[in-house]
């Protein structure tokens, strides 16, 4: 008898069953549950037809990955909740832990999600440069979409034309050489104004995390739109900006039902969905404010357009430069083109992660540098020697700063401000290491293990800015582009962090100059907390709270 012959036979006999059965089961309900045969059969077929869904998808993929490679080894999960209850809340830390039972490729479900977590250089590698393209996805969380227009930012749009044209605009208009040139009269004066208002406080605490906040959000929301908040109320608009900055992260990194089981998702069960949706509706009205400032009077366009010829434009006059000429040229459908949303949604990239990352890098690097004191004497000497106690530091001192520019490598290397980067989704599934990534899954690579692995780094946990000198490596190694994969601060590959030029001019430049205008120490019976907190980012569990005392031979350089 042929296979075919033997099927129809097999499904005869059972079609015959069911019906037998679900007649059966009528005759049985002596309350009459079922009114009809029929229908008692229907009740049957469907959880048949459960339970045969079930094993087909399981047989299909079981057959479909015959010849696969297997997928990453992993701990033993419980039912729909996978390894949720294991893990604790530092991810990053329990994650590193399991690497090593594990090895440097796992496997581990959260949820109903599939996650793979990578703890290894040469990994890496494989993802951000051997198979670059397929790992250009951002996994985008349930949050991502909320807080970004749908995600039409550069941050959680896919890769491709979309994306490569925001990232385009920023970078030609905001974050090149010339233009962050054109910018540093901004940030001279707002760095002057910092030192001001920290002699002010004098002898006196200072939450050094909120007044590098400060600083970096004035300087920023000048080069994007030109108005510094001033004065004391503009002080505690900007606090009140850094509070729902800080809220915003928080829901990012708070574990959310709607990212572990996505169908579950437009349930918002937690009412974290909302509760973004609140927080980005005010940084919407306070974007919609300055854009309509913009473009409030008659003629306001053609006042754009004089403007844009001058050498100081902000990032803002240039965007409605764009979309005015847009306007006027028409566009072919198949063209990506800048709507007042992407311009909403560039300002929010920059101004988000500008401002939390600079300042939480520069108030780690003073908690390691009150942890050492030693380590900050040499890079306080090194700075008087380059810039002496009759002037203050200037951007074109930075480069000579070889030790504290050493210090900031450290710092990030140790506390880098996102420590699994930003998820990735590849596209297809592909092989990294041996084993299968499927397509869809959740690749998180533990950027915050790497930079502390014994294998690439000699006495991994110490603070030691020797270690990137330039008299002991070579002077192409270990720089912010993620091309050495020992060392990714900011990511690598396509989507490496856009905002790296600024943050190398920014982060030395306040570092440098609360070093050489202050001397820095802790209050007294004020004992150092370097605990880390988890989330999108990896911030001091405890504000770093310190006194500066001036330092300078001249007290008018404060004013």
């Amino acid at each position: 008898m042929s296979l075919i012959s033997k099927v129809s036979q097999t499904a005869c006999a059972f079609a015959q069953w069911w019906w037998q059965a679900g007649t059966e089961l009528y005759h049985y309900q002596t309350n009459n549950f079922f009114s009809n045969p029929t229908q008692a059969q229907n009740i049957l077929s469907f959880f048949l037809l459960l339970a045969t869904t079930i094993t087909v998808t399981q047989w299909w993929r079981h057959w479909s990955r015959r010849n696969a490679p297997p997928l990453p080894p992993g701990p033993l999960g419980l039912p729909i909740l996978g390894h949720l209850p294991f893990i604790g809340t530092e991810l990053h830390r329990s994650f590193a832990k399991f690497a090593e039972t594990y090895g440097p490729i796992m496997k581990l479900r959260l949820g109903s999600k599939l996650c793979i977590v990578v703890t290894s250089s040469s990994l890496a590698k494989e993802i951000f440069k051997d198979n670059d393209t397929i790992f250009a996805n951002h996994d985008v969380p349930a949050v991502g979409n909320i807080s970004s227009y749908g995600g039409v930012n550069m941050v959680w749009s896919p890769y491709g034309d979309h994306w490569r044209m925001l990232r385009k605009v920023c970078v030609s208009e905001l974050l090149n050489h010339k233009r962050l040139e054109a910018f540093y009269g901004l940030r001279r004066r707002e760095i002057c104004n910092m030192l001001r208002q920290l002699y002010s406080y004098s002898g006196t605490p200072v939450d050094v995390g909120e007044e590098m906040f400060l600083t970096t959000f004035n300087i920023i929301t000048s080069m994007l739109w030109g108005d510094t908040l001033e004065g004391e109320e503009g002080r505690r608009t900007t606090v009140e900006v850094r509070g729902i900055m800080d809220r915003a992260v928080m829901l990012f990194g708070e574990p959310n039902i709607s990212d572990l089981f996505p169908a579950l998702a437009w349930f918002d069960i937690q009412g974290i969905g909302r509760r973004m949706k609140n927080t980005v509706s005010w940084f919407d009205q306070m974007l919609d404010s300055v854009i309509d400032e913009r473009l409030k009077t008659d003629g306001e366009r053609r006042k754009v357009e004089d403007d844009v010829r001058k050498q100081n434009k902000d990032f803002l006059q240039v965007l409605l430069h764009q979309l005015n000429l847009k306007a006027k040229e028409g566009v072919p459908n198949k063209t990506p083109s800048l709507t007042i949303t992407h311009i909403k949604s560039l300002l929010l990239d920059v101004m988000g992660a500008g401002t939390k990352s600079t300042s939480s890098v520069v108030e780690w690097a003073m908690a390691e540098l009150l942890k050492h004191p030693n380590i900050m004497t040499k890079a306080q000497e090194e700075i008087e020697e380059v810039v002496g106690l009759n002037n203050i530091v200037e951007e074109s001192h930075l480069p000579k700063l070889h030790y504290l520019h050493g210090v900031v490598k450290e710092v990030l290397r140790l506390h880098p401000p996102a420590p699994f980067l930003i998820p990735r989704c590849p596209s297809e599934s592909c092989t990294i290491g041996g084993f299968m990534v499927p397509k869809g899954s959740k690749v998180m690579v533990n950027a915050w293990a790497i930079q502390r692995d014994p294998i690439a780094w000699e006495n991994p946990l110490e603070f030691k800015p020797e270690r990137f000198l330039r008299s002991s490596i070579g002077d192409d190694e270990y720089d912010f582009s993620g091309k050495d994969f020992r060392y990714i601060p900011f990511g690598s590959g396509r989507r490496v962090c856009v905002g790296i030029p600024m943050a190398e001019r920014m982060v030395p430049y306040l570092l440098a100059s609360i070093l050489h205008s202050f001397k820095w120490e802790l209050p007294k019976g004020v004992e150092l907390d370097m605990s880390d907190k988890f989330g999108l980012e990896l911030k001091k569990a405890t504000p770093l709270v310190a006194i500066p005392s001036p330092k300078l031979s001249d007290f008018k350089l404060y004013n």
